[in-house]
Formats: structure tokens, C-alpha cells, sequence
């Protein structure tokens, strides 16, 4: 007798990979939509759009590419375990200026920097003084803090570049468009590994004790 079996298997993969598409939408910044789009739309029109659970698997198909597989085994763990990509490139940033984070000590600039990058940050690049890149100090805490961005969003976009193609896009999608990221210099390319162990072994650390 013959057993007639249901294709439940192939609705399954749909279904996940439609899940896995909404998920990283939701995730994604909304300039890179305004930049696939049309720039002129509205922040509230782009925030609709993304929120559209019809429109959410084709809109991050659009973005990601038709070269990269959404649906089959390479749907790794989050390279950042689900933490703002901003956050993990002020911390490599960070350590990349320990030395300018240092010697920044009046009142005035220290709650300056700190405002702008965080008092985690901050720590941080005290706490790994050791593994710091950059030889010269900067004395203003806003020029600081553009540097401390820029490195570090370099090193993240360097670091990213060795991982797999899927995980590398869905970091980059979550920040916004034109960082430091999209272009790291070779000396980026060189610090990155180090940099970002220390980052990552840092937020696995917190998500153990959460």
C-alpha cells in the first residue's frame, strides 16, 4: 500500500527563509533603502516600507543580491551575535586611539568623549591600552571622536571582508550608508584581526553573564 507523503519539507524552507529575510529587514538602516529606492522618499515612508511584512522578503532580496543564498545552510551565527555594528566600531576604534582616550583627562574633554562614545567605549580602550595602533595622540575630544569612528568602522569592514559573503552583508546593511566600513585601508586590514578578537570575546562575554 502507498503512502502519499505531503511536501511539507520545501514550505518549511520557504518559510524560514521568508523569516530570515523579515528578520534582517527589520534590522537593516533605513539609508541603505533610501539609496536602493529613491533617496527623496521620507523617513516615514522608508519606515513603512520596512515594516511591511509583505514587502519585507523582496525588499532585503533587492538589497542583498541574488549571488547570495538566504535560504541554504550558510545562515551562520550573527558575526556580531545580534549587536549594533556602531557599537562593535567605536570599541575597535576605541583601542585604535587608547592612547589619545589616555591622555584625554580635563573634565571638560573627558565628559566631552565620553558623551560621544560612551563610557563603555571609553573603558574599553583603558582597559586594552596595550593593543593600541595609533603611535600620535589627538588632543580634541570631536576630532577624536571622528577618528575613533573611522577606525573603527574600518576595521569592522575589514574583519568583515574575511568572513562569508551572507554574514559579511547582513552586518554591513545595519549601518549606514558611506561609512569607513564599505573602504578599509591596508593598515586596517592588518590591526582588524586583533582588534576585533578582543571586541567579540567582549560581547560573548556579556551575553554569557545576561
Amino acid at each position: 500500500m502507498s503512502v502519499s507523503m505531503s511536501p511539507t519539507e520545501p514550505n518549511r524552507s520557504f518559510t524560514l527563509a521568508s523569516d530570515r529575510l523579515r528578520e534582517l529587514t527589520a534590522s537593516i538602516h533605513p539609508s541603505r533603502f533610501a539609496a536602493c529606492l529613491d533617496p527623496l522618499l521620507s523617513h516615514a515612508t522608508l519606515l513603512r516600507l520596512q515594516q511591511s511584512f509583505r514587502l519585507q522578503p523582496r525588499l532585503a532580496a533587492l538589497l542583498v543580491g541574488h549571488e547570495v543564498d538566504v535560504s541554504g545552510a550558510g545562515w551562520n551565527e550573527d558575526p556580531l551575535l545580534g549587536h549594533d555594528p556602531r557599537r562593535a566600531a567605536l570599541l575597535a576604534g576605541s583601542i585604535w586611539h587608547a592612547r589619545s582616550v589616555l591622555t584625554l583627562v580635563s573634565k571638560h574633554d573627558l565628559s566631552i568623549l565620553v558623551k560621544m562614545i560612551g563610557a563603555e567605549a571609553h573603558a574599553f580602550a583603558i582597559r586594552h591600552l596595550s593593543s593600541a595602533v595609533a603611535t600620535s595622540t589627538i588632543a580634541d575630544p570631536e576630532h577624536l571622536l571622528r577618528q575613533i569612528e573611522h577606525d573603527g568602522h574600518a576595521c569592522l569592514g575589514a574583519w568583515l571582508d574575511e568572513a562569508p559573503a551572507l554574514d559579511r552583508i547582513r552586518v554591513l546593511l545595519r549601518l549606514p550608508v558611506g561609512t569607513a566600513a564599505e573602504n578599509p585601508a591596508a593598515e586596517h586590514r592588518c590591526a582588524a584581526g586583533p582588534l576585533l578578537s578582543l571586541v567579540i570575546a567582549h560581547l560573548r562575554a556579556e551575553a554569557v553573564t545576561v
